[in-house]
């Protein structure tokens, strides 16, 4: 394994190089991210960095040649997700023709591919089957994992830095267990993004776009999945915990969304980055406060692979309960929803 990290690095001296050509070229065709309300940069960035990570991360595989029996199906659809964030980047399109793609992209590697979720161990005994349901479930989770990295593309360097504590972590779980093929492509896939950061880390210089945050959330998604497929429902949780951020940003939005009574598919301002912005925090403050989060339940999740049953519900629950904490202290879904804080109110006061 140290000799294919070795050359995995050679992707970080890749992106590095190719990183500045795509700058030039997002300028040429005019594909910037222009400043609105929404967001919190002051001029038009250059974007399509996600192509510079896209294209590192092939001369990865061209070098490494990992190999397994899902490989194809994951490049194709690896292709056609930038395709899809490309002409996104460039011509906005709508988010139900996006969402559309997307699930025909995920069916290609479940049906096409036949990577799917068959069925979880439980941790007493016994198995749940899933049955007809396991590939529409590895769809929802393919799409789901996706936009979630999406939406959390907000600020300088939070998406790709966010992907790659994930894809760190997956790679260190994969070589634990003995999983060459997703350690390999996880660590591709990281030293790419490491050298993109060079230029995207605050005062970014060219953002991902579309383009790698759709790429990103993809490919994390397939290589969670691979990882963790058909295991104890202990397991299962584990690229959860590895992907908390992005997943719960995501679930919380619409939670907030629903209780405002608003479209599911309207923006707001609202997400994690842009309450600890709203607080106080710098714009590289809440970067790196979100680094530290991920990097937090990442190491939760690994802790989580190596105790007991009962060890596992008990960090499950103390991440909950942080979770929580979190979401009232930044009013994530609004200043009345505290039901944590009530509840110690209620006892401090009790007679």
């Amino acid at each position: 394994m140290l000799e294919i990290a070795l050359l995995a690095c050679l992707t970080l001296l890749f992106s590095l190089i190719i990183t500045p050509i795509i700058i030039k070229f997002s300028k040429k065709l005019n594909a910037t991210d222009k400043p609105n309300v929404r967001k919190v940069h002051k001029a038009p960035i250059p974007t399509l960095g996600g192509l510079a990570i896209f294209i590192s991360f092939l001369l990865g595989l061209l070098i490494l040649q990992p190999t397994s029996t899902y490989h194809f199906a994951i490049i194709i659809g690896a292709f056609l997700i930038i395709v899809l964030g490309f002409f996104d980047d460039i011509t906005d399109l709508s988010a139900k023709f996006k969402f559309i793609i997307q699930i025909g992209i995920a069916c290609i590697v479940v049906f096409g591919g036949g990577l799917h979720i068959e069925f979880v161990n439980l941790p007493f005994g016994g198995q749940i089957e899933f049955g007809f349901m396991s590939s529409l479930i590895t769809v929802f989770w393919i799409v789901g994992v996706t936009n979630a990295i999406n939406l959390i593309d907000g600020l300088d360097g939070l998406a790709a830095g966010v992907s790659a504590i994930a894809l760190f972590t997956i790679a260190g779980m994969a070589v634990s267990m003995g999983d060459v093929y997703v350690a390999t492509m996880a660590l591709i896939l990281f030293f790419s993004i490491v050298g993109f950061l060079r230029y995207n880390f605050y005062p970014a210089k060219i953002f991902m776009g579309d383009t790698g945050a759709l790429f990103l959330g993809y490919m994390i998604a397939v290589l969670a999945l691979l990882g963790f497929k058909n295991v104890t429902i202990i397991s299962f949780i584990i690229p959860i915990f590895i992907l908390a951020v992005p997943i719960s940003d995501t679930l919380i939005a619409i939670i907030r969304r629903y209780v405002n009574k608003q479209p599911l598919s309207s923006p707001d301002s609202s997400h994690l980055h842009h309450r600890l912005l709203h607080m106080g925090f710098s714009h590289k403050h809440t970067v790196l406060f979100i680094y530290a989060l991920s990097t937090m339940f990442s190491l939760a999740a690994i802790l989580f692979s190596m105790t007991t049953v009962w060890g596992s519900v008990a960090i499950f629950a103390v991440a909950m309960l942080a979770l929580q904490a979190l979401i009232e202290n930044l009013e994530l879904i609004n200043s009345k929803y505290k039901p944590l804080t009530n509840f110690f109110k209620a006892l401090k006061h009790k007679p």
